[in-house]
């Protein structure tokens, strides 16, 4: 694993900026997000079992922020604060927006390739994470 430490500003959706600075960094490979603080002015955040994403507006404390990123997107989670104090957690989608500043800690993962395939036990694609041999292909 390689650390990959960000900061992004205001405005910057937090899922896309995750997704391209990963990209950036890896040539299209993976990593976790191991760490995400900061602030949103709006976050968009799909419930469980909730079958679309919920806007919620206002001023948001970003108290935690996890999950993977593969080639097939990202996969993140984030509990937010509300102003008045009442938490709120969810799986990130796009429309997430950095008020003041989300400062991001990502491990980069350069012997593993991580994806998404569709899991008939769940009825979702789950990640499938598969180590690269030392030639950059997958092992068998």
């Amino acid at each position: 694993m390689q650390g990959l430490v960000l900061r992004l500003q205001p405005g910057e959706d937090l899922r896309a900026a995750i997704e391209a600075a990963v990209a950036r960094e890896t040539g299209g490979g993976s990593a976790f997000v191991l760490s995400g603080i900061g602030s949103l002015s709006r976050a968009s955040l799909r419930l469980a079992g909730a079958p679309e994403a919920t806007l919620i507006e206002g001023d948001l404390e970003l108290l935690t922020l996890a999950g993977s990123v593969s080639p097939d997107g990202a996969h993140l989670h984030a509990s937010l604060a509300r102003a008045d104090g009442s938490l709120i957690g969810g799986h990130v989608t796009q429309g997430c927006v950095v008020r003041t500043t989300a400062e991001l800690l990502l491990a980069t993962l350069p012997q593993w390739q991580l994806g998404r395939e569709p899991d008939p036990a769940t009825g979702y694609a789950e990640l499938v994470a598969r180590r690269l041999s030392s030639q950059g292909g997958s092992a068998t």
